[in-house]
């Protein structure tokens, strides 16, 4: 072989080692950038970033995760296990608690190997700091146990105390300390913890210096704590020395489960909130439901907000954006979302005054669509019975009636699961059956939302529904 030859033969063999190089990072950054898109991330409106707390990090670096699609989750897959909708600002907290710690108290649906968080600063004009966060499971998950420890707690008084051996601090973009921008939301690295089924978790944020108003959901009808100074690592419950009936900041908790299948999001007003169910006792309908699912490795995320409205903002009011608005946040941006089940609508008639029931039905109809866009399927509830409450007249109830006679059409959801019918006094269908009824003639009992929890079709559920695309 002459010199010349091979000087060509060795710069063809280096042309096509670049070529496969290039492939490869090529490759790598389209991975990346995936990603990248896909994670949950600070960020504030209109910007798609934010600023960390050091200023030093990009924040797009911050909770690099990826995101739970509408397919049933897998095992590299992130699945929702709890959620609560932000409502609004907390009125008793225009610069947040600064110096203070924030145990929120929540119930899991599903368990997992590992978790992440979500933290929201939507209705603050101001950035907020998180000095130090932690997530460890509580004392009340130390309840009856069922198959392989799946159950969990079956509900009962709330505790500020961590079971030892749990406790985890989270890091977001690797760093301890996080800045969410005026109307961002961030999700955490996440961490390993084996989390139960049916338990409870403790995220612990501390938030040293002032900030805007508090983003928060203030019927949490769990029981949550708050300390003066840095006590995220507190395995004891002693420093907190003021229960809270509100969760503050928290919008989601996310796990890792081989066997998970995706989640079902309860999204409506304040019968899917639970208002009037038992405090610390997990009895909302969402709650049945979610017990009746735990064999099945689905998890149940509810996002209902009390006085939440199909067609108008009420977050001045601490009732959340409409549901048209809020559908893609709360509902469309959860992990490992396969099905919806919405019940929203009482309230456009009740407090806004709503006469035009074809308005209702067209509003329930674009989150039908905006679902459907996603591959989402959508169950959507009958409006239940208010016959004994002081919003009851003649007009009221005729908007109810017809609003219902849409839904039941099947020409608004993919199916119907008809709360009317598995409530109403079957003497006087206008009303409550007696002992559904709280005593306001509007939202149901512990025993009302039992029978709401177990008048869903499991298989309904589960059945597939076309995708709009």
């Amino acid at each position: 072989m002459t010199r010349h030859r091979g000087f060509a033969l060795l710069g063809a063999l280096v042309g096509v080692v670049a070529l496969v190089c290039g492939a490869i990072i090529a490759g790598y950054g389209l991975l990346e950038n995936g990603l990248s898109t896909a994670s949950g991330t600070a960020s504030g409106p209109g910007t798609g970033r934010g600023s960390p707390a050091d200023g030093s990090r990009d924040a797009r670096t911050q909770g690099r995760t990826p995101v739970g699609r509408a397919a049933p989750a897998s095992a590299d897959a992130w699945t929702g296990t709890w959620a609560a909708a932000p409502a609004g600002a907390e009125p008793s907290a225009p610069i947040g608690h600064p110096g203070r710690s924030i145990r929120n108290v929540v119930h899991t649906s599903i368990g997992g190997t590992s978790v992440r968080i979500t933290l929201s600063n939507l209705y603050s004009p101001s950035a907020l700091l998180i000095g130090r966060a932690s997530v460890a499971v509580g004392q009340g998950s130390r309840g009856s146990q069922g198959v392989q420890g799946r159950l969990g707690s079956r509900g009962g008084a709330s505790s500020a105390e961590a079971v030892a051996g749990t406790m985890r601090q989270l890091t977001f973009g690797r760093g301890p300390a996080v800045t969410l921008p005026p109307g961002g939301q961030i999700t955490s690295d996440p961490v390993p913890l084996r989390v139960p089924y049916g338990g409870d978790l403790l995220v612990t944020l501390y938030t040293p210096t002032p900030s805007g108003p508090v983003t928060y959901h203030p019927h949490a009808l769990q029981t949550s704590y708050l300390a003066t100074g840095d006590r995220t690592q507190d395995l004891d419950g002693a420093a907190y020395t003021e229960p809270t009936t509100v969760w503050r900041y928290l919008t989601a908790v996310d796990v890792l489960n081989r066997e998970a299948r995706g989640a079902i999001v309860t999204f409506g007003d304040s019968i899917t909130d639970g208002l009037r169910s038992s405090q610390d006792a997990n009895r909302r309908w969402p709650d049945i439901l979610a017990a009746r699912l735990r064999d099945q490795h689905i998890g149940v995320l509810n996002e209902g907000i009390s006085g939440n409205r199909v067609l108008w903002d009420a977050a001045g009011h601490g009732n959340g954006a409409s549901g048209v608005a809020r559908f893609r946040r709360d509902v469309l941006g959860r992990a490992g979302v396969k099905t919806v089940v919405i019940d929203l609508g009482i309230n456009d008639i009740l407090r806004s005054g709503e006469t035009d029931p074809a308005r209702i039905t067209a509003g329930l109809t674009e989150l039908t669509r905006q679902a459907q866009a996603r591959g989402v399927r959508v169950i959507g509830s009958t409006l239940t019975p208010f016959g004994a409450h002081r919003g009851y007249n003649a007009v009221t109830e005729s908007v109810r009636d017809q609003v219902n006679e849409e839904i039941r059409s099947g020409r608004v959801f993919d199916d119907v699961v008809d709360f009317d019918r598995a409530l109403r006094d079957p003497y006087a269908p206008d009303r409550l059956r007696p002992v559904y009824d709280s005593g306001d003639g509007l939202h149901p009992s512990d025993a009302g939302y039992r029978a709401m929890g177990r008048y869903l079709d499991l298989q309904a559920l589960d059945d597939k529904a076309p995708a709009q695309l």
